[in-house]
């Protein structure tokens, strides 16, 4: 589907505002309501729009160390590749998982309270993983930028 400068504000303001009202964001964007909820419902049928979600403060929830997990799996075929990263999607705290090229075989993003929760993390369930080999944990510091979409210029 090809997008226009007209869908590409539609996705903009949505995404920093996803509860913006049709008629809010038809004004924002210069559009009349109707065809603005068609042009959403267009971007959403198509996938471009993937859904609707609350950003959670993670600090306010108490789990505000965020840490970066390479791993690096025993095998490399398909199977072992698949199996490991349905694995590693249903561990609750694991935010985002990356298949990589070079070093390592993913890249995972872990929320955390505290050194002792990434400790049981990785003891209790990273390394406990069918194929898992070697890891390296990075504490962020502090978050610089968080950007949940990126609308790709025309």
């Amino acid at each position: 589907m090809t997008i226009d400068d007209t869908d590409r504000r539609i996705l903009k303001v949505l995404s920093t505002n996803g509860r913006i009202s049709n008629s809010d964001l038809a004004r924002e964007v210069g559009l009349s309501p109707s065809p603005c909820w068609q042009r959403v419902r267009r971007l959403e049928e198509a996938g471009i729009i993937s859904g609707y979600a609350a950003i959670l403060n993670h600090e306010a929830l108490g789990v505000g160390e965020t840490v970066l997990v390479e791993v690096v799996l025993d095998h490399h075929d398909e199977s072992s590749l698949d199996n490991f990263a349905k694995a590693l999607t249903a561990i609750p705290e694991v935010l985002e998982v990356y298949l990589m090229a070079g070093e390592f075989d993913y890249l995972v993003k872990v929320a955390a309270g505290g050194t002792s929760d990434i400790e049981s993390f990785l003891r209790e369930k990273l390394f406990r993983l069918k194929g898992f080999r070697q890891s390296r944990s990075s504490f962020a510091l502090r978050c610089i930028k968080r950007a949940v979409s990126y609308v790709p210029p025309a």
